[in-house]
């Protein structure tokens, strides 16, 4: 039994000392394994929805509200600022240019001359019929901007509210105003994109505006803001690609 114990109490002792020796090779070996890298994913910012847009439509259609300064007589110190609507067609004929189609109205008052009508701020209107060439500028897959130069011609009003009690068929010349009737008008400006989707945008649309009635002048200038609609038919032999940068 002596023996039996003997033999015990050295195989023990041997168990502690060779646990003892290798726990600090255990020790430096867990100390050698990297941690495990931890891959942060970068956010998504940009919007999946306007990298779809391609600029290849055919067709657009824009609709806003107007506002031009115009002056309704040579007679006249101050010109008035008329309010009203302004759409425009185009059709894409290429990347760069397309052919447009516009239409304009402006409504409002203006102050007159001195006279013994008691007239002083009548109600006057005026329609505008355009067309030219559309050309594209820079563009992305935010925003893009045209510029265009637009032809044709006006009609404007300016004797609907000219009356006064016992005086009937008062003419627009006594009032320091242009007679009615139809004009050259000429629109040289652009408009800038603000895409919301691949078929809508916010347009914004400033114009210097031309018109001769009387063979006088009439320097002016107009803005509109409205509703970019691009048609989903694509022109002809094109190829889709992403918007430029």
């Amino acid at each position: 039994m002596k023996g039996i114990r003997v033999a015990a109490w050295k195989w023990g002792l041997v168990t502690i000392i060779l646990g003892i020796g290798c726990a600090p090779h255990r020790a430096a070996r867990a100390q050698s394994v990297p941690p495990a890298r931890t891959v942060q994913e970068t956010p998504q910012l940009e919007n999946q929805t306007l990298q779809m847009i391609t600029y290849d439509n055919k067709y657009e259609f824009y609709g806003g509200l107007a506002s031009s300064h115009f002056n309704s007589g040579p007679a006249l110190v101050a010109g008035t600022n008329l309010g009203g609507f302004d759409v425009q067609g185009t059709e894409w004929r290429g990347p760069r240019w397309g052919a447009t189609a516009n239409f304009r109205g402006y409504y409002g008052t203006q102050g007159v001359v001195p006279n013994r009508y008691g007239i002083r701020g009548p109600f006057v209107y005026e329609y505008q019929a355009m067309g030219g060439l559309t050309r594209r500028g820079p563009h992305n897959e935010h925003v893009a901007v045209d510029f265009h130069c637009l032809l044709g011609g006006v009609y404007g009003v300016f004797n609907s509210a000219l009356w006064a009690p016992g005086f009937f068929n008062l003419k627009p010349g006594q009032f320091g105003m242009f007679n009615n009737g139809a004009a050259f008008a000429t629109a040289i400006g652009g408009s800038l994109d603000l895409n919301r989707s691949a078929h809508l945008a916010l347009r914004v649309s400033p114009d210097y505006l031309l018109t001769r009635f009387k063979e006088v002048n009439q320097n002016e200038f107009a803005i509109s803001v409205g509703i970019l609609y691009r048609f989903k038919k694509q022109r002809k032999g094109i190829t889709v690609t992403p918007a430029a940068h």
